[in-house]
């Protein structure tokens, strides 16, 4: 069996793996990536695309934890896209600068009054009438409409940015041809092909995660799952990002676009009625998110749109009730690390996380290897989107 030595060794090709790998490269580690799927996938490309700032996380009138620790994240993504960042990410498509929140009724005065207070004035603004985009131009939108200073992504265009650049460092590797020491925890086998030794291995597979942990005998960190079912319907609809107001803390809907080849546009669907709606089948789905456009914008006609609905599993570490994790998460144990970025807007600062605890660790970049060896192996495809895989009612 031939040997290779790698610094560090990545399981998982969603944008927690891909912005880690690059960053490590970038700082001069020996880095390398499987993938036991395709590249991109299944949390990630079933994103909305948002790059978060706390804004949706501060609905109850007060600056939350979580609010707290996604507030630079918008800055420091705008920075890469803009090409001057920690990553240049200037080619990834920006389906909107920034999105929005809205209501369906007057706002409460006293949310209205923190949006406008000191420390929520830069990231939202009131919109005036007479600037409202479609759909709330309508002479029957009665609500409010803020805009959040925070951006939505091509979630495909950033995969495909950033794996063009890593590709060569990426592979393909099937849990079948798996083989893990577990008295070793930086050793593993690709069948009897290669047997690899790194200083550390990253797990940055979402779900995937707690069967790599079991792999190498770990039982610990726990995982959560919290599911979504999200809707889509596409046909001739206004671009809109937006979050509607609910009664709790969490929107009662989230809508992205995405624009389509054929000229129409597709609506992707998630909050409140994503998460109520895991119980439902997908045609009493479609039924309950037709209910809700039409309660939340009554004078838009979908009509005649194409619907469909996929299911996702937000992969997390175990938290007390099940509850939201305020951050990403980043544990090491004897040159394993076990990383849930929870939003997409965290890859950047899961990344500077690795960096720092690598360091902190001993864990100090080698001289440049020869990866050829690797060849055993092909590369992994890119994962497709939820709606370019579904199937349309």
């Amino acid at each position: 069996m031939q040997e290779l030595s790698v610094d560090i060794a990545i399981f998982g090709g969603g944008i927690a793996g891909l912005w880690a790998l690059a960053r490590l490269r970038q700082a001069g580690y020996q880095a390398v990536l499987f993938e036991q799927d395709g590249i991109g996938g299944v949390q990630t490309l079933a994103s909305q695309g948002i790059i978060h700032g706390g804004s949706k996380y501060a609905l109850a009138g007060k600056l939350t934890d979580a609010s707290r620790a996604i507030a630079g994240m918008p800055g420091t993504w705008r920075d890469c896209l803009s090409g001057t960042g920690q990553l240049d990410l200037s080619g990834v498509r920006i389906l909107s600068s920034h999105q929005y929140l809205w209501s369906t009724g007057s706002i409460s005065s006293g949310l209205a009054g923190f949006f406008a207070g000191k420390l929520m004035r830069s990231r939202v603004q009131s919109v005036a009438a007479a600037e409202l985009p479609p759909p709330f131009d309508n002479a029957e939108f009665s609500g409010s409409l803020y805009q959040l200073q925070e951006p939505v992504l091509d979630v495909v265009s950033l995969i495909e940015v950033l794996y063009s650049r890593l590709a060569e460092y990426c592979w393909q590797l099937p849990s079948a041809q798996l083989r893990v020491d577990a008295g070793q925890p930086g050793v593993f086998s690709i069948e009897n092909h290669l047997r690899v030794n790194s200083q550390a291995i990253l797990l940055a597979a979402g779900a995937g995660n707690q069967q790599l942990l079991r792999s190498w005998g770990r039982q610990q960190p726990a995982m959560q799952q919290r599911p979504l079912h999200m809707l889509m319907l596409r046909g001739e609809l206004p671009r809109v990002y937006a979050h509607c107001l609910g009664a709790s803390t969490n929107p009662r809907i989230t809508i992205t676009s995405y624009p389509l080849a054929d000229g129409n546009v597709l609506w992707y669907l998630g909050g409140q009625v994503a998460e109520s709606g895991v119980q439902r089948d997908a045609p009493a789905q479609i039924a309950a998110g037709k209910a809700e456009l039409r309660a939340l914008l009554p004078w838009l006609d979908v009509s005649s749109m194409q619907w469909s609905t996929c299911r996702v599993n937000r992969a997390e570490p175990a938290m007390a009730s099940g509850k939201r994790p305020d951050d990403c998460y980043l544990q090491h144990q004897n040159g394993l690390f076990t990383a849930w970025p929870t939003k997409l807007a965290f890859a950047p600062r899961l990344a500077g996380k690795l960096l720092d605890a690598l360091q902190e660790y001993g864990i100090e970049a080698t001289a440049p290897k020869d990866l050829t060896k690797l060849q055993c192996l092909s590369t992994p495809p890119l994962s497709k989107p939820p709606w370019s895989q579904t199937v349309w009612s």
